[in-house]
């Protein structure tokens, strides 16, 4: 039996790096979902990588944008 969820795919919290700050991809991606959604206060340039990925996360869900990849 194959598990459905690759080991490349951990939650944020779990992160070795998630305490890093967010990569430039993320603050540029949070910062149009933050607009997107009107939630300008979403984006803090201040966030931590696993922070962003959270933020990106319920973002996107709220917008209506699926990830085809779970």
């Amino acid at each position: 039996m194959v598990d459905s969820k690759s080991n490349t795919e951990k939650e944020p919290d779990d992160w070795v790096s998630g305490d890093e700050p967010m990569t430039g991809a993320q603050a540029s991606y949070l910062k149009t979902l933050s607009e997107q959604a009107q939630e300008p206060a979403a984006f803090d340039e201040k966030l931590s990588k696993a922070e962003a990925s959270k933020v990106i996360d319920r973002l996107r869900e709220k917008i209506g944008l699926e990830d085809f990849d779970k």
